[in-house]
């Protein structure tokens, strides 16, 4: 008797990164001062108090959410985006609530409908990026310059892992790219919040100065989890091309992916206030500086990283794995270029997200 043998979806799905590293998280916990993680991008610190307090007001709601979102939310995203990051014009039905922008990313092709078509995604790139065309039956392109038949291009900037942003001029190829061909232009922009470098500020794909103030077959990405600490929340929105968002809205109520409600009034207050965004910065900036320092004097180098959690550094003759074996030997655990693709190879990660005295600790241990 014959058996068939159901090819699944994760047998064409690459390995989780982390699992690959596991001997190494071993080696540097068994640092006699324990193991420092600066190898995710995970926030440490506390959901500031109103966010919390939102959720608890209106934890007693019984009913299901909207999936599209309550008026008022939507406008608080509008509203926050043309404050926070100069996207002008939107209007509540070209936004979109989303559970985490992660889910957003990996679901995107799907819902787009464009299997067997192109995705490009960045040389270095987070992964989940991969893994959504993957998972739509797409075939994968990595480039930073357009290429012939994309169908979807994932954009990133500030980048996770290098930290580099896109000029308003790069950004632009990219609108005219669209406006060319048809190809959909998604942004993931949840570090945009996260600008150390004056000169190299992030300019989101949305700006008029990049789209002309035509969102035709453009969407951007943006997150709560870096600057609002609420990773654990998971909740994110899309915004840009009202038509693709009400093409992904529509789907998105036929398959019940709807941010809780309790969630939505947290987020409400989170993008009301700008002052908790800022605090958070700062701790981040001053961790980054303490990180950066230390790298610097251990004889690493450090490259972009003008924006976002990251810190992208090399050490002189030695690949991304060692590297990653030499950071363990100090009880420091980072996460290795190439989860992000063969350019990565020689580079590793190494995250602010730690607390200021852990981050203390790891300098240290770098000088000795």
């Amino acid at each position: 008797m014959s058996t068939h043998h159901r090819a699944g979806l994760g047998e064409q799905l690459p390995e989780f990164p982390w699992d690959t590293i596991l001997d190494v998280k071993q080696k540097a916990a068994s640092h006699p001062g324990g193991l420092i993680d600066l190898s995710v991008g995970t926030p440490v610190d506390s959901v500031d108090p109103s966010i919390q307090l939102a959720l608890a007001e209106h934890a007693a709601a019984p009913g299901y959410p909207p999936t599209q979102g309550s008026v008022e939310l939507r406008q608080a995203i509008a509203d926050s985006l043309e404050r926070r990051y100069n996207i002008q014009g939107l209007n509540a039905d070209a936004v979109l609530p989303v559970i985490g922008t992660k889910e957003a990313v990996a679901w995107l092709p799907t819902l787009l409908n464009l299997r067997g078509g192109i995705v490009v995604i960045p040389e270095i790139a987070y992964p989940t990026y991969e893994v959504a065309a993957i998972i739509a039956g797409c075939k994968v392109v990595r480039s930073d310059v357009p290429v012939d038949g994309a169908s979807l291009v994932f954009l990133n900037t500030p980048s996770n892992p290098t930290g580099r942003v896109l000029s308003a001029e790069e950004m632009r190829v990219w609108v005219d790219y669209a406006r060319e061909t048809g190809a959909i232009i998604a942004s993931d922009e949840c570090y945009m919040g996260l600008a150390w470098d004056e000169e190299r500020r992030p300019v989101s794909l949305l700006d008029p100065a990049v789209s002309g103030g035509d969102n035709t077959n453009l969407l951007v990405l943006h997150s709560l989890s870096k600057t609002s600490n609420m990773a654990s929340y998971r909740v994110g929105f899309i915004a840009g091309d009202e038509k693709l968002v009400q093409e992904l809205l529509l789907l998105r109520k036929h398959t019940g992916m709807m941010v809780p409600g309790p969630i939505q009034a947290a987020t409400l207050t989170a993008l009301r206030d700008d002052q908790h965004e800022t605090l958070q910065r700062l701790r981040y900036a001053n961790r980054r500086v303490t990180l950066l320092r230390a790298l610097l004097a251990a004889g690493c180098s450090v490259e972009h990283s003008e924006a976002g959690l990251y810190l992208w550094t090399r050490r002189e003759g030695a690949d991304a794995r060692q590297t990653l074996d030499w950071f363990a030997q100090r009880g420091i655990l980072v996460a290795p270029g190439d989860f992000y693709g063969p350019g990565g190879s020689q580079h590793v990660r190494v995250g602010l997200t730690a607390s200021d005295e852990a981050i203390a600790e790891a300098a240290q241990r770098l000088s000795e």
